[in-house]
């Protein structure tokens, strides 16, 4: 009864209403930039406009496929819309919904997991406007009293830290695709020619190490999950 219920009413309602504020989130988005055009002329440079349409897509654009496959099976997809609408998707939402995945004991992937990462990432967009909003009005203020230690640490090893504890809560439940993966991640690191090394063998590839790690990476987990995923159905 509760499968039906997922899949036949709750769903669809949900499709329905995520793509419904996806849209409006798109039009809001460019709302500020048409104000300035409609109410005070201030028109870009189309050809401006185009190169600078170019180079994100040949920066970012890749990126476009990728996360959505990538943060999909552990937020699901109404975590989906909300993720891609509310942004700070890799360092909150991402995070906040695996807690929440853990501490309700669910499994991501699962029609559970997926209603639990929901609740966990409304919970966080709430608390993250709240956050924003006393920052937005006294964050300056906050940081400037801090020392600058403190800042450059916050700035630097806050979001390496948090991953790491990810990588440790999930690594411990598939221990050998967890070092696979860390191999694989260090090796297009240093292939990319953002190590100290030097090396960047994919230096012919415009803006290649911005987002090739990441598509490699991604790419390279699915595979060894479907054939470990094969073997154990095997067995």
């Amino acid at each position: 009864m509760n499968e039906n219920f997922y899949n036949l009413e709750y769903l669809p309602k949900m499709h329905r209403i995520g793509k419904v504020i996806g849209v409006l989130a798109v039009f809001a988005s460019f709302m500020p930039a048409l104000c300035l055009g409609l109410v005070y002329g201030l028109w870009p440079d189309w050809a401006a406009l185009g190169t600078a349409a170019l180079t994100a897509i040949s920066s970012f654009g890749v990126l476009w496929f990728v996360e959505p496959l990538s943060y999909y099976p552990v937020v699901g997809p109404m975590g989906t819309y909300m993720a891609f609408v509310s942004g700070n998707i890799s360092n909150m939402r991402i995070p906040c919904a695996s807690m929440a995945q853990v501490s309700a004991g669910v499994e991501p992937g699962t029609e559970k997991g997926s209603i639990v990462a929901t609740i966990g990432m409304g919970v966080s967009i709430v608390i993250n406007t709240l956050v924003l909003s006393v920052g937005v009005v006294a964050g300056q203020a906050i940081l400037g009293a801090l020392p600058a230690a403190v800042n450059n640490a916050l700035s630097n090893y806050l979001l390496p830290a948090l991953f790491g504890a990810l990588i440790v809560q999930f690594g411990l439940k598939a221990k050998v695709h967890t070092l696979v993966m860390l191999a694989v991640g260090c090796f297009m690191y240093i292939a990319v020619g953002k190590s100290p090394l030097g090396i960047n063998l994919f230096g012919w590839l415009s803006g290649a190490s911005n987002y090739l790690p990441t598509l490699v990476c991604v790419f390279v987990s699915i595979g060894i999950m479907m054939v470990t995923s094969k073997k154990k159905a095997k067995a």
